[in-house]
């Protein structure tokens, strides 16, 4: 069967690719960039607010869209039917993060080409992740490319926690994924903390990102910050700190006065539940155990603060 793809989420993007389908995709969101090569597909999205704002004002248009019952971002149903996919991937899980189920199937209703099937994501935990693995694996009829990407996967993951001393106590660790208003990263994000041997404190895995106060942050006092802001990479991340380090409770903290702060690309690695996590693990196994995990990451996927 000959599959036309159209991915609406960076991470479904990367799936389908690391499945061994790339060749078979026809369309992606103005978000997806990795491989690199999807970059010269068709963009089936579009922003409906400011995404080159200050994290305050992207906040404030985020939360404003919400009030008035309006999305985010928005599916051009003319390049749909003109693509005609047989499969369109999307997610349910947060209308922040990428175009949701509803646009999605508002646009293929008024289609009167083509009728896809709509695979739609929802990944919460780790646990998720490896489900919309098999789930996206499972749309294209191939379960065993999906056996097949888990088990490599799943064996890197074991390879790291093999490296990883099991004594305590474990550094503890707060992930920033976002700026103003302050957020801790919840999620599969608590979940990769502690497979590069720290403890996360402030959000549980499983779970929503919540909101924190700077009250929240000086009391953990945790002994390693990573920052990780949701779609930024570590030059806009750059351009953002003055946020924290501006803040008077900021050099009061454990983690600055001993230079124990890190900037990462959440956008490319940690913000995305896709094949790449194995790599955002890495990336804290680095920061937490620079005396034993070495994989190359540092300068691009993180670098100290």
């Amino acid at each position: 069967m000959e599959h036309r793809i159209v991915s609406l989420l960076p991470s479904a993007t990367e799936i389908v690719a690391a499945l061994g389908y790339r060749d078979s995709l026809v369309g992606r969101s103005h978000e997806c960039d990795f491989p690199l090569d999807v970059q010269q597909l068709t963009i089936c999205s579009e922003p409906q607010i400011n995404v080159s704002g200050s994290s305050l004002e992207i906040d404030r248009d985020v939360k404003q869209a919400v009030r008035d019952a309006l999305s985010i971002y928005s599916v051009s149903r003319h390049e749909l039917e003109r693509l005609k996919p047989t499969v369109v991937i999307t997610q349910s899980q947060c209308d922040v993060c990428a175009v949701n189920l509803k646009d999605v199937e508002a646009a293929v209703c008024e289609m009167i080409g083509s009728r896809p099937e709509i695979v739609s994501l929802e990944p919460m935990d780790m646990a998720d992740i490896w489900t919309d693995i098999r789930t996206v694996a499972e749309s294209l009829r191939d379960e065993d490319a999906g056996e097949r990407l888990l088990k490599s996967l799943q064996g890197r993951l074991k390879h790291l926690a093999s490296i990883i001393p099991k004594t305590e106590p474990r550094p503890t660790v707060v992930c920033i994924e976002w700026l103003e208003p302050l957020m801790p990263a919840g999620n599969w994000v608590p979940e990769l903390v502690e497979l590069a041997g720290g403890m996360s404190l402030l959000s549980k895995a499983g779970q929503h990102s919540p909101w924190m106060t700077w009250e929240d942050l000086t009391s953990a006092d945790p002994d390693i910050i990573a920052i990780m802001p949701c779609g930024f990479g570590i030059e806009r991340t750059q351009r953002e700190q003055h946020l924290l380090t501006e803040h008077p409770s900021w050099q009061s903290l454990k983690a600055v006065g001993t230079g124990n702060v890190f900037l990462t690309d959440g956008n490319q690695y940690f913000n995305r539940p896709g094949p790449r996590l194995v790599e955002s693990a890495e990336i804290l196994a680095e920061i937490l155990h620079p005396e034993l995990a070495q994989f190359g990451h540092q300068g691009h996927g993180w670098i100290k603060y």
